[in-house]
């Protein structure tokens, strides 16, 4: 661990200081505004002024903590909070999102912002009564509205707190955490842009977490709605069994026979109905309170309490029995105890508990049953099933925002930088490789994981692959200068043959060069005429003539012109010399250089219209190479002294190339040369001619 790497950890924490501060408080707005509205009693709630604040001043995952951790503290004494976490959640992305997009730049735009949290705020709250019985709310429009001037408020408060914090401040309480060096926006926005061949790691990581959090958050969902129904089906059926008990303990069973013959009037019968009529009253889960004698023919009722909504049946009344009792009519007849059973009768789905009461003989006169909705019972399991799916949906949004931010900034964004930075290491620029060096260790990537030590290693290779490359190219150096030197050296020995010739290999060379040039900046052959290419023609001209090794002495020098046989002899340069750089190229097979030097050899004398030798190709057939070769090849001999005649001045040479155009020579070579007289004029002055 360097000092640059401590000062860099330093920087994190100082800067996640701030920014954890700065999310308390934006808490504490949202838990003291939400308090003082509920005690004025103001039909709003102003409980995300926090949650946008932290999301568009610090952003997504500071944001969404607030707004979830505001939701939890409140539903520890507001069950109702709890389903609300999720849109608290929705408006900190929602308000971060819009933010960046720069809707709060103007009013038209504010508007629309305010609307599109209202609608998130007052249309999910609108909706949410409408699947979980008893929250408050004032209907959907009413919600809208009142959602309206909550977030109007809230959005001023927002842009008012962004007017009066300085700038430096604001910086403080934006939540980065990059594990190196920040880099610059145009940099970061490159990093985020990077193109993989498949699925990004970003999306991968994000894909599997997302799935692996709805898998794992289905499964304990599943688990917890099961667990808690079973849990909510014996708590019930204990206090049903309680309540049928107490109910029981009630009732003089000796005087059950009086009950059923003469109802109302039998004595004691409306003092024990009271009695049970307030056991009824007094429960909140009892549902139903009856006293029933089974017997073949139905139900025999001794008791039936009222109800709000169902007044009960009269004493000595016959009820069919439910179907729900043919497992226990052997029991039920028998006046023996019978488990709790759930009937889907007449009187709806119900959950009973029977109490069997015996008189002093110790038969069964009645049972004495407490009934317990199962619809309450599924709407208790169905709230709990909904409020457990709207706390995971918060915590599930929580993972991922954290899931993103460990993921970009720990492995995508380090990645793709140091990716980025050893990208320029393919372009083999000394300059270019510096710069590579400089970013690369400008990064300071301390991870403390698997990607700090690949990046510790990134650096040393990069050292050492710089290192390389300039061995690499200093020894490539070397070779190209001994290559070029035994050219010229066996140029010189091939030239030292032929006396007339003088400095002529050396001259065509920068002929050729110039030439080339010239064309690329005309806009011919740009595709050919790359730098390699002309760098390659330039340094393999000098072996255009080394067929002449093969012709003889007396008829390389003489002195006049060449007889037919002679001539003859003299064209074979061409093809010897082609066949001498096979020879090398066979050696080394892989040398775009020795090829160029080929078609030099071979197709110099080539002519544009077809009558040149040794082959008699035309126009394009002929190598690029070897066109240019023709002209810089002539005009050198126009402008040399031979033995045979004087040079010519360079208008003279001049006219004879430009009267070859479209003949000899290529017209586009023959216009490139025009182009460059002072140039041409400042190789001949170099080699000492001065001729005009």
């Amino acid at each position: 661990m360097t000092k640059v790497d401590d000062d860099l950890k330093r920087a994190h924490a100082y800067r996640q200081s701030w920014v954890i501060g700065f999310g308390l408080i934006c808490l504490a707005v949202n838990l003291i505004l939400s308090k003082i509205v509920s005690l004025l009693g103001f039909p709003i709630y102003l409980d995300t002024v926090g949650t946008v604040i932290s999301a568009v001043m610090s952003g997504y995952l500071p944001g969404i903590l607030v707004g979830l951790l505001t939701n939890l503290i409140k539903g520890i004494t507001d069950d109702a909070a709890l389903y609300y976490g999720v849109m608290n959640v929705m408006i900190a992305i929602a308000a971060r999102f819009l933010y960046k997009q720069g809707w709060l730049k103007s009013i038209p735009t504010t508007i629309l912002l305010i609307i599109v949290l209202s609608t998130i705020g007052g249309g999910f709250g609108g909706f949410l009564p409408t699947w979980i019985e008893g929250l408050p709310t004032g209907g959907l429009w009413g919600d809208m509205v009142m959602d309206l001037i909550d977030k109007t408020i809230t959005l001023g408060i927002c842009i008012l707190t962004l007017k009066l914090m300085p700038k430096k401040l604001r910086g403080k309480v934006k939540f980065q955490t990059w594990y190196q060096n920040p880099v610059s926006p145009e940099m970061s926005k490159e990093l985020k842009n990077i193109e993989c061949r498949t699925l990004s790691m970003r999306t991968k990581t994000m894909a599997m977490l997302a799935l692996a959090m709805l898998a794992i958050g289905a499964a304990c969902i599943s688990i917890s709605y099961i667990l808690y129904h079973n849990a909510e089906v014996e708590y019930k059926t204990q206090l049903a069994s309680s309540a049928a008990k107490t109910a029981a303990s009630m009732v003089d069973p000796e005087r059950v026979d009086d009950f059923l013959e003469h109802g109302y009037a039998a004595e004691g019968y409306v003092e024990t109905e009271a009695m049970l009529k307030g056991l009824l009253d007094s429960s909140v889960h009892i549902k139903y309170l009856y006293a029933y004698r089974i017997m073949e023919d139905g139900s025999h009722v001794v008791f039936d309490i009222d109800t709000d909504t169902l007044s009960g049946e009269d004493p000595g009344s016959v009820i069919p029995l439910e179907e729900a009792f043919d497992p226990y009519m052997e029991q039920l007849l028998a006046g023996k105890k019978v488990p709790p059973m759930i009937s889907n009768g007449r009187y709806g789905w119900l959950l009973m508990a029977f109490q069997p009461i015996y008189n002093s003989a110790g038969e069964c006169v009645c049972y004495m049953c407490a009934d317990i909705s199962m619809v309450d019972l599924e709407k208790d399991a169905r709230e709990f099933f909904m409020e457990m799916i709207f706390l995971f949906l918060g915590f599930f949004i929580l993972v991922l925002a954290i899931g993103f931010w460990v993921t970009e900034y720990n492995i995508v964004l380090p990645v793709n930088a140091m990716a980025l930075c050893s990208d320029v290491f393919s372009k083999h620029s000394d300059e270019d490789i510096n710069d590579g060096i400089r970013r690369m260790e400008e990064l300071g990537i301390v991870t403390g994981d698997e990607v700090e030590n690949l990046y510790h290693s990134l650096c040393k290779m990069t050292h050492d692959t710089a290192n390389y490359i300039a061995d690499i190219e200093s020894k490539t150096e070397t070779i190209q200068k001994m290559q070029n030197a035994l050219i010229l050296v066996l140029a010189d020995m091939v030239e030292s043959r032929d006396k007339n010739t003088g400095a002529h290999v050396k001259k065509t060379a920068a002929y050729t060069r110039e030439i080339m040039l010239s064309m690329r900046e005309l806009g011919y052959n740009t595709d050919i005429l790359t730098d390699k290419y002309i760098f390659d023609v330039e340094n393999s001209a000098p072996l255009h003539d080394v067929g002449k090794i093969t012709v003889p002495d007396a008829i390389l020098n003489k002195n006049g012109k060449l007889d037919d046989d002679e001539f003859s002899i003299m064209k074979n340069h061409t093809t010897a010399g082609e066949e001498i750089i096979n020879r090398v190229i066979d050696q080394v097979p892989d040398s775009s250089f020795l090829k160029d030097a080929r078609d030099l050899a071979k197709y110099h004398h080539e002519k544009w219209d077809g009558s040149g030798y040794p082959v008699g190709i035309s126009r394009e057939d002929i190598p690029l190479a070897a066109r240019v070769m023709a002209v810089a090849d002539v005009f050198d001999a126009l402008t040399s002294k031979r033995a045979y005649k004087p040079p010519f001045t360079y208008e003279k040479a001049m006219e004879i190339i430009e009267a070859g155009s479209g003949t000899h020579f290529d017209p586009q070579v023959v216009e490139a040369f025009k182009r460059i007289e002072d140039k041409v004029r400042r190789i001949q002055e170099d080699f000492g001619i001065y001729n005009d």
